[in-house]
């Protein structure tokens, strides 16, 4: 009778890496377009020839509104640029693509969509759940 074997993940090559590498230099500039753009587009939003007629409590509402959705937004992306700044440095140091928790390699298709995640989803599973 033949063992099943087991289907852990294999170690990522030099040139996986590299292409993470880019992946992530990618997303780190769609970011920092995306919290500049925002920034630029709502918070330093200038009213228009409009700005002399009173402001009309619905529309500060709306704006108030707006404004703590974009920062919730950057906040959120901030967050993300740190993951992947850390990614980065993780690759520096060539710990990318092991999971923190328990030095397993973490499977490639996980890192193609989440490329800065630190963790397999099997620890990731158990860290959401504390």
């Amino acid at each position: 009778m033949k063992k099943k074997e087991d289907k852990k993940p294999k170690a990522l090559t030099a040139e996986e890496i590299e292409e993470f590498k880019n992946i992530l230099l990618a997303k780190r500039r769609e970011i920092l377009g995306n919290v500049s753009s925002m920034e630029n587009d709502t918070l330093h939003h200038e009213r228009s020839e409009l700005s002399n007629m009173p402001i009309h409590m619905a529309d500060a509402g709306t704006d108030n509104f707006e404004i703590e959705n974009t920062i919730g937004l950057m906040d959120s992306e901030k967050k993300i640029l740190q993951d992947i700044y850390d990614a980065l440095n993780r690759i520096d140091e060539g710990t990318f693509g092991v999971c923190e928790n328990n030095s397993e390699p973490i499977p490639k298709k996980r890192l193609e969509a989440i490329p800065w995640t630190r963790y397999c989803l099997a620890c990731a599973s158990k860290l959401e759940k504390h």
